[in-house]
């Protein structure tokens, strides 16, 4: 299985509030927010990871070419104008199979991530399985509602209350790709976007509950991914 980690962003409410090393840099328990990630997905079964980074901050593309990984790793440095375009820019690289993909924020405990997946293949007509969490403390969460079977039924800024919002990381097939043009047209400037039209245009998307996730954006999510992976309490 292959395996995709958009982490292209420049950290910018980070950096509002002083943190001037690079989001991708970012150590939680010792170890940078995309190291983490990649041992992560090695250890959730993929076989090759192919990670997106801006060319702002040279030195998260640096740090990646100086470690050695578990698993192959095909870097690609650009910055895009949104995480959408960070996501398509790494379809030659997840072709052929469905596949993993996460964003380098996400803080989740060791061993979840195989979790998910071994539910997300029991969904054999999905085009793509979201893992959702009832955890709720984002700045701007991305909501859903779900109907039989956990199908996602409505995704985005109309769902104004909902008991799940997603947690970072998805299981797709090759077939979401097939709107990559359209999103494209429509000038979409977010992944989130996209996640809207492939439920509106009716693919067979699920939602799958992870339990607790914690996604780093601002100073103050630092302590609390900390002592979640610690697991200590926090508000």
């Amino acid at each position: 299985m292959k395996a995709g980690i958009i982490a292209a962003g420049l950290g910018e409410r980070l950096k509002k509030g002083g943190i001037e090393t690079p989001k991708q840099l970012l150590k939680i328990c010792g170890e940078p927010l995309i190291g983490r990630t990649i041992r992560e997905a090695s250890a959730a079964g993929a076989t090759e990871i192919a990670c997106i980074v801006n060319d702002v901050y040279p030195e998260v593309a640096e740090y990646l070419k100086s470690e050695t990984w578990p698993v192959p790793l095909n870097l690609v440095i650009k910055t895009t104008p949104s995480s959408m375009e960070s996501f398509f820019e790494l379809e030659p690289f997840l072709k052929d199979s469905p596949f993993l993909l996460l964003t380098v924020d996400a803080i989740f405990p060791p061993g979840l991530l195989k979790t998910f997946l071994d539910r997300a293949k029991k969904y054999k007509d999905a085009d793509g399985v979201l893992a959702v969490t009832r955890y709720i403390d984002d700045e701007k969460p991305l909501r859903l509602t779900t109907g039989n079977r956990n199908r996602v039924i409505k995704i985005g800024a109309s769902v104004v209350e909902s008991a799940f919002i997603t947690s970072g990381f998805y299981y797709f097939s090759q077939a979401v790709f097939r709107e990559k043009d359209e999103a494209r047209s429509s000038k979409f400037t977010a992944f989130r976007q996209f996640l809207t039209l492939l439920v509106e245009k009716k693919y067979k998307i699920y939602a799958e509950e992870v339990g607790k996730t914690v996604d780093v954006d601002v100073p103050n999510d630092i302590d609390k991914a900390e002592k979640f992976l610690k697991g200590l309490e926090f508000e």
